[in-house]
């Protein structure tokens, strides 16, 4: 089971998330030359970003990359790529190094192996894995009802190409087999819609029809829940 921790808000969720997160960092670069740290896009870990470009560690030792893209240029408002430049990149946290999914090619399909190779040269495992949850129950762009959620759950590819049912965009998704090459993972939600649909995936159900049950219920890697109303 994960450790669900709670907070009374939003901003004491940041706090915690921010220390969480640097502790592992650090704890990773005093034992090894470089880490890697892996982020999700959207509204919600803007303030854990602004947060976190101001911490102070060795940032030109982390190469930030993505647990997702839509395929958009990272002049879309869209892109995530765009997002963790605008709010993690900065401050001390710009010395870090960044690894784009976005290639510039016309679908994410024909970005696969090169999105792979370059994250194939990154240092594993990760050291951290943050991660939401969509309404949905989806986590990175691991959608139910994609044409691909079978291959991202059960591959040992990297990444996947996908086309979700509804959300907007064609995606880049880092399999489940890659985001569980970490030490831990850390899924911050907010709200009580977000609480509901999290205990809703802590029951029995079908890890296809709510796809962050496979990050759930695993007991490889750890994973801490950060909640907030």
């Amino acid at each position: 089971m994960p450790n669900l921790r709670e907070f009374a808000n939003a901003a004491t969720l940041v706090s915690a998330a921010t220390q969480h997160v640097v502790r592992r960092l650090k704890a990773d670069l005093a034992a090894q030359d470089r880490v890697t740290l892996v982020v999700s896009g959207g509204r919600s870990p803007v303030p854990l970003f602004q947060a976190l470009a101001k911490q102070s560690l060795a940032w030109e030792r982390v190469t930030v990359t993505l647990a997702d893209e839509r395929w958009v240029a990272p002049d879309h408002a869209d892109s995530n790529e765009a997002l963790v430049r605008s709010h993690l990149l900065k401050h001390r946290a710009a010395e870090a190094a960044f690894v784009p999914f976005w290639t510039g090619t016309a679908t994410p399909e024909a970005a696969v192996p090169v999105v792979a190779a370059a994250l194939a040269e990154l240092p594993h495992p990760f050291s951290l894995v943050l991660l939401g949850m969509g309404e949905d129950g989806h986590m990175a762009s691991l959608f139910p009802g994609a044409e691909t959620l079978v291959e991202g759950l059960t591959s040992e590819a990297s990444v996947v190409a996908v086309r979700p049912p509804q959300a907007p965009h064609r995606r880049l998704s880092l399999s489940l087999h890659a985001l569980l090459d970490s030490r831990e993972i850390l899924l911050m939600i907010s709200g009580t819609e977000k609480r509901r649909i999290l205990e809703k995936a802590l029951d029995e159900g079908s890890v296809e029809t709510c796809p962050i049950r496979a990050i759930l219920r695993q007991t490889v890697v750890p994973v801490s829940v950060f909640w907030a109303p």
